[in-house]
């Protein structure tokens, strides 16, 4: 199968540019690079779903925890910021977040594409994940993605899977959800035949919640998934970048990522991507 295209593009007029400059200049930042910004506040606002186990979700007290906010944390002390303040939103919005100065930087599992690199500047990658079909566990209909024709197929909205279901499986009936865990909870009812998610978030989900789902067929797609932030932040890239790069030499990155994620080494996984992705 050859590799799925399906990030979304939205067109900006000048005017759209002039009014998300201005959103930024109020929302206290200026016009420079968001690395000073940052600094001279004390604080590194993280944006992330909150409700994506075992990435980011809340704990029983409800504060965020997972494997992006301990990475969020770890950056923030590496950059020379103490505090970093999480800001609940989501894929809808992460792009129009940054734009706007409503949070420094997405941490969240966003994956890298060319449409969303036009509105926004990527780190270096930190994360993989691969994307595959669930189905209710009593389905042994659907097996792959041309069982998916005319089907009522769940997704997050404003993932790039959303994108995909839409575009690419013909006659497709696409539900929303603000999160993987309505999504698969719902399938588990009978109310969508399958879901496109994360075959480890999935995996995770219906483990903890008993939820009737599983996985089906072949990963759809080893998804790249970086941190975004305003465009021409060179210097907070440049650091951005490096801390992370530090992470995966000193093994703070795989020390993370087995604590949250099964015992999988994220690390093992980011040096096994083609030369044009990493």
């Amino acid at each position: 199968m050859s590799r799925i295209r399906r990030p979304f593009k939205v067109a900006f007029s000048l005017l759209a540019v002039v009014v998300s400059g201005a959103l930024v200049g109020c929302s206290g930042g200026s016009s420079g690079d968001v690395l000073q910004q940052v600094r001279d506040n004390g604080t590194l606002r993280v944006a992330l779903t909150q409700a994506n186990p075992p990435w980011n979700f809340l704990d029983d007290a409800g504060k965020p925890v997972g494997y992006d906010v301990d990475v969020a944390r770890e950056v923030a002390r590496r950059i020379g910021v103490d505090n970093v303040e999480f800001v609940a939103s989501n894929f809808q919005s992460f792009i129009e977040g940054v734009r706007a100065g409503r949070f420094d930087i997405v941490i969240s599992g966003q994956t890298v594409t060319d449409e969303r690199k036009q509105q926004v500047d990527f780190s270096t990658p930190y994360q993989v994940n691969g994307v595959s079909i669930f189905t209710a566990s009593s389905n042994n209909s659907i097996n792959s993605l041309e069982d998916l024709r005319g089907k009522v197929i769940a997704v997050s909205a404003g993932t790039t899977q959303e994108k995909f279901a839409s575009e690419e499986i013909p006659g497709a009936q696409v539900k929303t959800y603000q999160n993987a865990t309505l999504g698969l909870t719902d399938l588990g009812r009978g109310n969508a035949d399958a879901m496109l998610v994360s075959r480890f978030q999935g995996s995770y989900l219906a483990k903890q919640n008993g939820l009737h789902v599983k996985p089906v067929g072949k990963l759809l797609e080893s998804e790249v998934n970086a941190m975004s932030f305003r465009k021409g932040s060179t210097e907070f890239k440049k650091e951005i970048d490096k801390a992370i790069s530090d992470m995966i030499d000193d093994g703070t990155l795989t020390k993370i990522s087995r604590k949250w994620l099964g015992g999988l080494d994220m690390v093992a996984e980011l040096k096994a991507l083609p030369p044009e992705q990493s």
